[in-house]
């Protein structure tokens, strides 16, 4: 990696973000374990990597030019993402988005004018109009319309092939035994997991799945199970979908929202770290994972997002107490 001076524009900003070691909340372990800070990135998360990378090798390979209009589902943050990148580059947005996400990511989308089309989470996923399948009728229904499909489109494992994986391995000089982190579309652990096992099979890789997705169990048992509502944003799914590679992830644990939403809050109060629920939930599985091995290990894992999108929920006691979470 080499440090620039200038940046030609925001998405020059993306990538290279620190990789850091936690002292304070890892002081009982025989481990070390180091995060990557992708909130750094411009747009303030690890989605920043994917929309640049996909809307760039759409444009290259002649399915996207400028005036047309970019649809995709997010948990908000590859929305804001695209938002950023679509705003450079003259493109239309509409992004479909659950009911129950933070109001600080709608009030974000809403400053970059996004189109968003709000869906009822509680819609079983087989309803034409929940959040999975109607993305794609809406992109079949507007003019000029692409579908960016980051859920099953393995552009998204690409971009984290082609950096974040790179990144981490140069940045942790090859001298890594774990790498944890979120199953959420699969881009980032797959695509992670992919170059740091080409560069030593060694590595194993653990996936982070909420309660309520379906993922863990699938992983475990090969069977599918009714999704339930679940509060931690980004992670976790109620459809297989096509860019998580179970083959390029050793184990998954399962988390809970409380687990995931003290751990957040730990990891401020401890290292000064405001970051997201995904992060806490990364942490949680990084620690768990460090005390079952019980060796000197040395553990490397994904901080998504920051606190930025989260003081409404996380960070606010009322509403975590009206979760019955604290």
């Amino acid at each position: 990696m080499h440090e620039k001076k200038l940046y030609k524009d925001i998405l020059d900003g993306i990538g290279n973000t620190p990789l850091i070691k936690l002292n304070q909340i890892t002081k009982e372990l025989k481990a070390d374990i180091f995060a990557k800070l992708e909130y750094m990135n411009s747009m303030g998360s690890v989605k920043d990597r994917i929309a640049k990378y996909m809307v760039e090798k759409a444009e290259k390979e002649g399915r996207i030019k400028p005036g047309d209009t970019i649809v995709d589902n997010s948990s908000g943050n590859t929305a804001l993402a695209l938002a950023m990148v679509c705003a450079l580059k003259g493109y239309h947005l509409k992004t479909v988005v659950r009911d129950n996400l933070s109001s600080e990511k709608i009030k974000f989308l809403k400053a970059m004018n996004v189109e968003l089309i709000m869906i009822d989470h509680t819609l079983p996923p087989e309803s034409p109009n929940s959040y999975n399948n109607i993305a794609p009728r809406i992109a079949r229904e507007t003019p000029n319309g692409y579908y960016l499909d980051q859920h099953n489109n393995r552009e998204n494992n690409e971009a984290h092939y082609l950096s974040t994986g790179p990144e981490i391995w140069e940045q942790m000089e090859g001298k890594i035994d774990y790498f944890v982190a979120g199953v959420g579309t699969g881009g980032t652990i797959c695509g992670v997991s992919k170059f740091l096992k080409e560069k030593d099979s060694g590595i194993n890789v653990i996936g982070v799945d909420p309660v309520g997705s379906i993922f863990f169990d699938y992983f475990h048992s090969k069977k599918l199970v009714k999704p339930s509502p679940y509060l931690l944003e980004g992670l976790g799914d109620e459809f297989l979908i096509g860019c998580v590679d179970f083959s390029l992830i050793d184990d998954i644990y399962q988390i809970t929202d409380k687990d995931a939403f003290l751990m957040t809050r730990e990891l401020a109060d401890k290292e000064a770290i405001l970051a997201g629920g995904s992060s806490g939930a990364t942490m949680w599985a990084s620690l768990k994972l460090a005390r079952e091995v019980d060796k000197p290990v040395r553990i490397a894992t994904i901080f998504a997002d920051s606190a930025t999108r989260y003081l409404s929920t996380i960070y606010n006691d009322d509403w975590l107490m009206e979760k019955g979470i604290l």
